[in-house]
């Protein structure tokens, strides 16, 4: 099984007054195809910053980001977006839909800038929204869906050019429990389908459970929840008997 998200050594350093302030220090992470990973940390520890930086929209000070395998460090601002169009997917807190636009031509958007031929990308919008259960929502503007369904689309949206490498920053931040879980259920079931790899940072410990494994932001680096603290066990539990 091979990882196709690796960070290794990453720092980013920032001045604040005149003081040099590390925001990640030599953090290092694997994400292996298949793998969702949750990432957990109080304001100000750090998670956007390490999320825009694995997500090839910020550089590292120092350290190295692979996606399948390649270096994603010093290339210039064309090859980025071109990276991040076919090898990214984004699924952020709000949907962030165009509202001017139906759902399926949410979808059709994101493969035109691609290139993909328009018959190809329709029918791909069709089968990912069938696989959400929104095929019946296809013409529908954003204002006429519901948050769950909001989110949904942009699943789909960001499964469009079947990227390698998914991020998620607090997808369910807007959401009940129940929607929430559904939303995180799905992100799982398109990555273990699909091989991806996924990082999710959450503040949500209700769908930790299904995560394969949670991590916190601790200091600059990155720790395995089980390891920094016993909660977990109880989160699960709980989780697993309401």
């Amino acid at each position: 099984m091979k990882n196709r998200l690796v960070l290794q050594e990453i720092t980013r350093t920032f001045e604040d007054g005149g003081t040099e302030r590390t925001i990640l220090d030599k953090l290092n992470l694997e994400v292996a195809e298949g793998e969702l990973v949750a990432v957990m940390g109080p304001s100000g520890s750090g998670k956007s910053t390490f999320l825009s930086i694995a997500g090839a929209l910020l550089e590292p000070t120092s350290g190295h980001v692979l996606l399948d395998g390649e270096s994603i460090i010093g290339k210039d601002k064309q090859a980025l977006s071109d990276l991040r169009l076919q090898k990214i997917g984004f699924i952020f807190q709000s949907a962030n839909l165009i509202p001017y636009l139906k759902v399926e031509e949410q979808l059709v958007l994101v493969t035109k800038l691609a290139g993909m031929e328009k018959a190809m990308a329709t029918k791909r919008a069709k089968e990912l929204l069938d696989k959400m259960g929104l095929s019946h929502r296809r013409t529908a503007y954003p204002e006429k869906l519901s948050g769950g369904e909001r989110q949904r689309v942009a699943i789909a949206r960001a499964l469009m050019n079947d990227p390698a490498v998914l991020f998620a920053d607090e997808p369910t931040a807007s959401l009940d429990a129940s929607r929430g879980h559904d939303i995180v259920s799905m992100i799982a079931k398109q990555v273990k389908d699909q091989r991806k790899s996924a990082v999710m940072v959450t503040h949500d410990e209700r769908v930790l459970p299904l995560c394969d494994r949670v991590l916190f932001l601790e200091n600059g680096k990155l720790i395995e929840k089980q390891k920094r603290s016993a909660k977990i066990a109880s989160w699960q539990e709980n989780f697993v008997t309401k």
